[in-house]
């Protein structure tokens, strides 16, 4: 990673300066940290080029400024770029970027799904890290974002060695988030990740809270069943999981009880009953954005391998059809508080999984 050395701060490009590079950008900066915003959305990049890039919630409401630009005016090369681009947008994003980061330098998806896998054939694996974060945050209007629930935030070499470039980037992270970790085994936060995304993307088939849903007792085996499939898949992919913010995978895993699935499913309702941002990113992108969700470029990797490995994955696969029927219209988020057709789809489809 070229442009630092021992004890100095890189310069850093964001690609992508919504909820995820809005908020850790922002902290960076406050730092101390050359960085600099790039964003598809014009009326964003000329909020923060005009006033700055505003971070509120209960952490306190600030804001700061720093270059921003559309990735049609964006000229030079940089040493390390965080990607934080919603994952369906990692291919023309990260072809895209190329240009702008220097031969010897480093990027970083920080997104959810297995993006790194995409990246690699774009700049080679050997210069492409995984990040994992589960803080909640969101993108309010052009030039705000809201950082409303701190998470884990993990970082590592796809090979698991702990490079000094990797650690440079570990002590860079600590600035939004003093616990972040330094992993060898990245891809087993990301699957996790997964199998909690799984999750919350059928929190988001009804208008009820992430804590709400997860907590509604005639819903919790259709849950646990959705994160077995996942933990199932990523054990015949080689993958070995990890643990984060309430999320156990071991208590997903074959032969774990379902008095252990539960506790698990307990305590991510604690850990999101804690945080200001009440529903997931894929809910506001159905109920209050109407666009796209991230559902193929993270329950699909799901499906994908499942199906490579011979693994059955029913249940994942019926919520990306609810997802896009939802995304097309064809229909609309149970109401909060009841047990509507979205629901009462996922349930029925519990027999033929075993349930």
């Amino acid at each position: 990673m070229s442009g630092s050395s021992e004890g100095a701060q890189p310069r850093v490009l964001i690609w992508g300066a919504g909820a995820i590079g809005g908020s850790i950008g922002a902290a960076l900066i406050r730092a101390g940290v050359d960085v600099t915003f790039v964003d598809v959305a014009a009326a964003h990049v000329q909020a923060i080029r005009d006033s700055g890039l505003r971070v509120t919630g209960p952490f306190g409401d600030h804001t700061v400024q720093a270059p921003a630009c559309t990735p049609e005016e964006l000229a030079g090369q940089w040493p390390l770029a965080l990607l934080c681009t919603k994952a369906q947008d990692t291919g023309s994003a990260g072809r895209a970027l190329a240009p702008h980061v220097t031969p010897d330098g480093a990027v970083v998806s920080v997104q959810n799904g297995l993006n790194p896998l995409i990246l690699n054939d774009i700049f080679g694996a050997e210069r492409v890290l995984g990040a994992f974060v589960n803080f909640g945050a969101d993108y309010l209007e052009p030039g705000v974002v809201t950082y409303g629930g701190r998470g884990a935030v993990v970082v590592g070499e796809q090979d698991g060695t702990l490079t000094a470039r990797a650690h440079a980037i570990h002590t860079l992270l600590r600035h939004f988030e003093p616990a972040a970790i330094l992993t060898p085994n990245i891809f087993g936060y990301l699957w996790s990740k997964l199998g909690y995304g799984s999750l919350l993307f059928a929190t988001a088939v009804t208008d009820d809270s992430i804590a709400d849903a997860l907590a509604r007792p005639e819903n919790r085996a259709m849950y646990v069943e959705l994160g077995r499939e996942v933990m199932r898949v990523a054990l015949a992919h080689g993958v070995t999981p990890e643990a984060f913010n309430g999320f156990d995978p071991a208590a997903f895993l074959p032969g774990a009880q379902d008095a252990e699935a539960h506790a698990s499913l307990d305590e991510l309702v604690a850990f999101n009953r804690r945080s200001a941002k009440t529903h997931s990113g894929i809910w506001r992108d159905l109920s209050v954005r109407k666009r796209r969700t991230e559902v193929d470029a993270q329950v699909g990797w799901v499906v994908r391998f499942g199906h490579e490995h011979g693994v059955p994955t029913p249940l994942n696969a019926l919520l990306v059809e609810l997802i896009h029927d939802i995304e097309d219209g064809r229909r609309t988020l149970d109401a909060a508080g009841g047990d509507g057709p979205n629901m009462q789809a996922l349930r029925a489809a519990m027999p033929a999984v075993g349930a």
